[in-house]
């Protein structure tokens, strides 16, 4: 073997998600690249890597990075619904919607916290919203920030997102509640919650707390939530603190992904393929019907209420399937 050539892979291919706290700074496809490193660092097999939901170089928190067969569930990754923390800056408006723009509008309009929580309730629920001009969205075949930043005027149709939750942050980028996340009435509203700090407000930021539908751009949230009381924002903190069933909880740093990789034990943070699925009930296969599966075959004779199911082999993943009382047909097949 000559000097150049990398050491053979020793290690198993894993299957399953890599929970990364993205700092500020990488993009989502950056974070996908120091993983592919870190497989490449502790000798692990080859396998796919993609990510399970688009972070902007400015905003940190949860992006799961899905390895191996867990590659399969990336879209309904990017189909779940996430919460985020964010702080607006009232007084500026700019371009991007964020702090890295050029200030287009100005305002002394500065509302009191209790203004802004007054006007939150009115942003919950299904609500039209106008993209940023500077997002990845596409105009005539090219993305809106390459028109954006090349001077081009950028028009961007509204469309309906759902904004679950919002309210005001006991902190900065803290991670919400777990029984608000789930819904819970029991949970305590954040602003009167014992034990915990008063929201953080000023003269000119306010940090706030969401939970919104895939396809919500939260600088846009911000935006709409400053014209709304008589003056303009931007967005200077946003860091994402649930993405599906992946809290911040399970979350690794680039630092501590190295050192795993470095001690050949990426395997410590790896969770299984069925954590993408924590909301689809697993249905056990006897052998003959895992084989089916696995090739593909419609499964019938397995009475079940309808709806989407894990069929596993053993409490090994083998098919996402759909069941329609009677049968199951294959969605996706799993290769373990």
């Amino acid at each position: 073997m000559t000097a150049h050539n990398r050491a053979p892979r020793l290690g198993p291919a894993l299957h399953g998600w890599l929970v990364i706290d993205k700092p500020v700074g990488p993009g989502s496809t950056d974070i996908v690249s120091r993983v592919k490193r870190a497989l490449r660092d502790g000798g692990y097999a080859k396998v796919k890597v993609g990510h399970g939901g688009t972070l902007d170089p400015l905003a940190s928190g949860v992006l799961p990075v899905a390895l191996g067969e867990a590659t399969k569930l990336c879209g309904r990754a990017l189909d779940s619904d996430k919460a985020y923390a964010f702080t607006v800056r009232f007084g500026e408006e700019t371009d991007t919607l964020d702090a890295e723009g050029a200030v287009i509008a100005t305002s002394d309009v500065r509302p009191a916290l209790a203004q802004v929580e007054a006007v939150l309730p009115s942003f919950t629920g299904a609500t039209e919203q106008v993209p940023p001009a500077y997002s990845a969205l596409k105009v005539e075949g090219r993305r809106a920030y390459d028109l954006a930043r090349s001077g081009e005027a950028v028009t961007l149709a509204s469309r309906q997102v759902t904004v679950r939750d919002l309210r005001s942050s006991p902190s900065r980028g803290g991670e919400p509640r777990e029984a608000w996340w789930r819904g819970s009435d029991a949970a305590p509203h954040p602003s009167t919650a014992c034990g915990g700090p008063p929201p953080l407000a000023g003269e000119d930021d306010v940090t706030l707390e969401a939970a919104v539908s895939k396809g919500t751009y939260i600088r846009s949230l911000a935006r709409d939530i400053a014209h709304a009381l008589g003056t303009v924002g931007h967005v200077t903190m946003l860091r994402r603190t649930r993405a599906g069933p992946f809290g911040l909880a399970e979350a690794i740093s680039l630092d501590i992904l190295a050192e795993l990789a470095k001690a050949r034990a990426l395997e410590q943070a790896l969770l299984p393929l069925s954590a993408g699925l924590d909301d689809i009930p697993a249905f056990a296969l006897t052998p003959d019907q895992a084989a089916a599966l696995r090739q593909g075959r419609r499964v019938i004779g397995t009475p079940a209420p309808p709806g989407p199911y894990l069929a596993t082999d053993r409490s090994v993943p083998v098919a996402l399937v759909d069941h329609d009382g009677t049968g199951m047909t294959v969605v996706r097949g799993f290769n373990l």
